[in-house]
């Protein structure tokens, strides 16, 4: 992995050597004697070497040099200037030499990057662990959606189930509630009937000359279940006892109560009796 970011600043840092020496020898020869120039050459170059070289090794040791730092870019940006001087001059290809006098810098710029990763660097002990634990979150998660998908699919399964019964019980509901209703109506037409209800009354109670009772309806709607200790507590009311209440609630008004009317006054009076010898008292005292 070093490797990938120090190879590319050597091989950088070797061309833009050999460039800025060849461009300084062509560029100054003219004007000097060559020996001259390419001590100038080697001078730019070296000493653009040896601020690296001592840069490289405050670095090993885990140190930093602003001042060798501003050093260094000096050279980079004072060989990438004689190499624009030059294009800029150049009576041929100047646009050729003015292309490549960016290599200084950007060489230095390579080192720059290959010291910020030898910086971020970690053994591969330390990378192995990172990557255990990145797997195992990963495998985390995965596990975390997996069980909400699987708790969102079985409320989904339980809601579609509960509404399904609550609708068979609402349809059975209504066709009770149909049932009830159509019998109802029947036994009111009946009831109203003048034959139907003089033939229901004559198999329903006994005929009394002159006497005709009415057929009352069955009580239909929500009852209250008295407890059983509470029908055994109380003192059972004797028959003729039975009689009179019932007389007197039924005729308390003016046209005398129906069963109907006289069994909800005698519950609400607080009197305690079946409902078969309520009937049978009714039917004495009417008869």
């Amino acid at each position: 992995m070093r490797a990938k970011t120090v190879l590319p600043a050597v091989a950088m840092t070797a061309v833009s050597m050999v460039l800025t020496l060849a461009v300084v020898v062509m560029w100054l020869g003219t004007a000097v004697p060559w020996p001259v120039a390419l001590v100038v050459g080697l001078g730019i170059d070296g000493g653009w070497l040896a601020t690296l070289a001592y840069e490289r090794r405050l670095a090993a040791q885990g140190d930093h040099n602003r001042a060798v730092t501003a050093v260094g870019w000096s050279f980079g940006i004072l060989a990438a200037g004689v190499l624009v001087a030059h294009a800029l001059t150049a009576e041929h290809s100047a646009g050729a030499w003015l292309a490549v006098a960016w290599l200084p810098l950007a060489a230095k710029a390579l080192w720059l990057v290959h010291a910020m990763w030898e910086r971020t660097a970690l053994t591969p002990v330390a990378l192995d662990a990172i990557r255990g634990i990145q797997q195992e979150a990963r495998d985390e998660a995965a596990v975390a959606r997996a069980r909400l998908r699987a708790e969102a699919a079985t409320e989904e399964t339980r809601l579609t189930a509960v509404t399904e019964a609550g609708a068979r019980v609402a349809r059975v509901q209504a066709r009770t509630a149909q049932a009830l209703s159509s019998a109802w109506s029947t036994l009111e037409t009946a009831r109203a009937g003048e034959e139907t209800g003089r033939a229901l009354t004559s198999v329903t109670a006994r005929v009394t000359p002159g006497v005709t009772p009415r057929w009352e309806l069955p009580v239909w709607g929500p009852s209250e279940p008295l407890a059983a200790r509470s029908l055994e507590s109380a003192s059972a009311l004797t028959d003729e006892a039975l009689d009179v209440i019932v007389d007197e609630i039924r005729t308390s008004e003016t046209p005398a109560l129906s069963y109907r009317e006289m069994a909800a006054r005698f519950r609400a009076a607080g009197h305690s009796a079946s409902e078969m010898r309520l009937r049978a008292a009714w039917k004495r005292v009417v008869a």
